[in-house]
């Protein structure tokens, strides 16, 4: 569940209206009488999955408490082109000042929804999961990470601080799988820390290193063939978890998920995701929903 009213999501809104407001909504204030009321309507033009309705209204909210929203949708749900999913009314003023934020928002997170809910369809039958990885937009990885959830995916690490992942780079500075899994057991002892380990593979040498290692709980095989990586899966047999990592797309993750691999991360579902067209319009009142 995502709280938007918790002080993170007070401080993100606060600072992306700053952003764009400036010393004013110049434009609305020099054509707009001021004091005029206003109604409009959020519409989908194009199939996907929703997300962020409840950000908007809290959006609208906090520029002008005295604005009416209508939520005609709760996110997650599956949208056909051309549904309204929401209604705003009240000062003109105030609603052209959320417009593009309000937008920006559910389009992004729209998107990383629609896509990560492609992406779970694809691989349905089988046991995998897919993960989004912290390939995210500096400042909205709680929203985005929310949004893969939306969508059906399941969060890796938040960040550097809720998990151990020896990636090739920290393993080749430490000297070896076995050098930086033993140091990594003293550093979590010494600070009294309970954090769940995942090393990254590039070979079946590696695997086979990693799987010496007790405390290892997961073996992320990276850059893999399907191929290769349901030998990795056979090798591993059950005593860690797995995960696939590189290179991975909706058009070849079934492959991967027919592996037998326990997990498979996406980047793209973060890093280079194709927002949902979506627009805002006037109507001349809100109708009763």
């Amino acid at each position: 569940m995502m709280d938007f009213t918790s002080q993170k999501i007070a401080k993100f809104i606060a600072e992306s209206l700053a952003e764009d407001k400036g010393s004013g909504d110049h434009s609305s204030l020099a054509c707009i009488p001021e004091g005029k009321f206003g109604a409009a309507q959020m519409i989908f033009k194009e199939n996907g999955i929703v997300a962020g309705l409840k950000l908007a209204e809290q959006i609208f909210h906090t520029v002008d408490p005295n604005l009416k929203t209508v939520l005609l949708k709760h996110d997650g749900d599956e949208i056909k082109a051309g549904e309204i999913i929401l209604y705003v009314s009240g000062s003109v003023h105030s609603i052209l000042v959320t417009e593009r934020l309000v937008l920006n928002c559910i389009q992004r997170l729209s998107g990383i929804a629609t896509q990560t809910h492609q992406a779970v369809k694809l691989i349905k039958g089988t046991k995998a999961k897919i993960l989004d990885t912290r390939k995210t937009t500096p400042g909205l990885r709680h929203l985005e990470k929310w949004a893969v959830r939306v969508g059906g995916g399941v969060n890796h690490r938040m960040g550097l601080y809720d998990m151990i992942m020896l990636k090739d780079n920290h393993i080749d500075y430490a000297g070896g799988i076995g050098v930086a899994v033993e140091r990594t057991k003293q550093y979590l002892s010494k600070h009294n820390l309970s954090l769940k380990i995942e090393v990254e593979t590039r070979n079946l040498e590696e695997v086979k290193q990693a799987l010496e290692q007790q405390i290892v709980d997961r073996i992320m095989f990276d850059n893999f063939s399907p191929e290769l990586m349901k030998a990795a899966v056979l090798l591993v047999d059950g005593r860690k978890q797995t995960e696939a990592s590189g290179g991975i797309t909706l058009q070849n993750v079934r492959k991967y998920a027919e592996t037998g691999v326990d997990f498979i991360s996406i980047g793209a579902l973060t890093h280079s995701v194709r927002s949902i067209d979506i627009s805002l319009k006037e109507i001349e009142q809100m109708p009763n929903p």
